[in-house]
């Protein structure tokens, strides 16, 4: 049975509209994020299910209890048994950690010393048990973020939801509490809602994505098929680096397509399901065009093209370079460092994905999954 679902909820803020017809399954157990841009839906929709906005329409059910049918059922916050940790965190600054933990179970009149044994519990598990007679102002940022999860867990929750915890982090410890969460919630097993606009917290913490944008759910699936296979130029222009190129569909046979690109001599068979012809607009990841090294008597593959490289930067971990094809400016990375005037690079077909400018999110890649 899923932990969560959502049927068609709608939003209307004035004249805008914050959700449109969301629909939305999340299984027991896992990490699910709703990405997308500032005013996407992201937060609304969090903030739908924790019972802190009433929908104009649609249902949301925790399992087999709904807890919300427009017109018939709004159970109050206080009765969803949520977890909440907003990106504010807020925590009472005149409050010991012990006591922010604990105010969850005070206010369910729960017994004083087994709310003492839960604080001492969950302040372990964060990491926090030296720190119980702190105060927040004694914390760190990341402490403090601890302490608002510690609360949202202290009465253990059916739902955990988290409102971009980690925005108010430096980039170093941003990445260190991601891990940490995710070791976390396995240990804890909890459903979780994460909200996030950070495309590398979502590929990293996540068992599944659902990428959003003004209201609506682009797509929804793994890491691996949001960032390999996106469902449409929305989802893969904001999920990672793409380089989109204008090309015309010349041939199709619902297997394959062959594409024509402006700056490359050689048309491009690439698979594709759809047997339109016509422009189209076509992505390829950085780091999957190829740089052909060697001297001029090593065999290339087809669709090679030489081009002037117009920028390059040193990473660290790898080497990025601009280059043009057709007049667009195109990123290749690569670990090994290339020639710096200009490099030699094939589109590799297998990792082209293509997309029909004028079909909706639902039509643009045929073969794109969406779960």
């Amino acid at each position: 049975m899923p932990s969560l679902q959502l049927n068609k909820l709608t939003k209307q803020f004035a004249e805008h509209t914050a959700l449109h017809e969301v629909s939305l399954t999340v299984r027991d157990g896992e990490i699910f994020t709703l990405l997308g841009p500032s005013g996407c839906g992201k937060s609304t929709t969090l903030w739908s299910i924790a019972g802190l906005h009433r929908p104009d329409s649609g249902s949301i059910a925790f399992g087999d209890r709904v807890v919300f049918d427009h017109g018939h059922v709004n159970i109050e916050p206080e009765h969803r048994n949520c977890g909440v940790v907003f990106q504010s965190y807020a925590i009472w600054p005149h409050l010991s950690v012990a006591a922010n933990v604990g105010y969850p179970l005070k206010l369910r009149k729960t017994p004083k010393a087994e709310r003492d044994r839960r604080v001492r519990e969950v302040l372990e598990l964060v990491e926090l048990g030296r720190h119980a007679d702190r105060y927040p102002h004694e914390l760190s940022g990341g402490q403090q973020q601890r302490v608002a999860l510690a609360r949202a867990l202290a009465h253990p929750p059916d739902l955990l939801l988290l409102d971009e915890p980690f925005s108010n982090l430096d980039a170093k410890l941003r990445d260190r509490s991601r891990q940490w969460l995710k070791t976390l919630q396995s240990q804890v097993g909890v459903t979780t809602v994460f909200v996030t606009h950070d495309q590398d917290e979502a590929l990293s913490v996540s068992d599944r994505v659902a990428v959003m944008d003004q209201g609506k759910v682009r797509q929804v699936g793994t890491p691996t098929e949001i960032y390999e296979h996106p469902a449409d130029l929305f989802v893969a222009d904001f999920v990672g680096t793409a380089n989109i190129l204008a090309a015309t569909v010349v041939e199709a046979d619902g297997a394959h397509a062959v594409l024509r690109v402006d700056g490359v001599g050689e048309p491009l068979k690439v698979p594709h399901t759809d047997r339109r012809l016509g422009p189209v607009r076509i992505c390829i990841r950085p780091e999957n065009i190829e740089i052909q090294r060697g001297g001029g008597d090593v065999r290339r593959p087809h669709h090679t093209l030489t081009a002037k490289v117009d920028n390059q930067a040193y990473l660290g971990d790898h080497y990025r370079y601009t280059i043009r094809i057709g007049g667009t400016p195109v990123i290749v990375t690569t670990t090994r460092p290339a020639a710096t005037g200009e490099l030699t690079v094939s589109l590799p077909p297998d990792d082209i994905r293509v997309f029909h400018e004028e079909a909706d999110s639902n039509e643009e890649n045929h073969h794109a999954p969406v779960h």
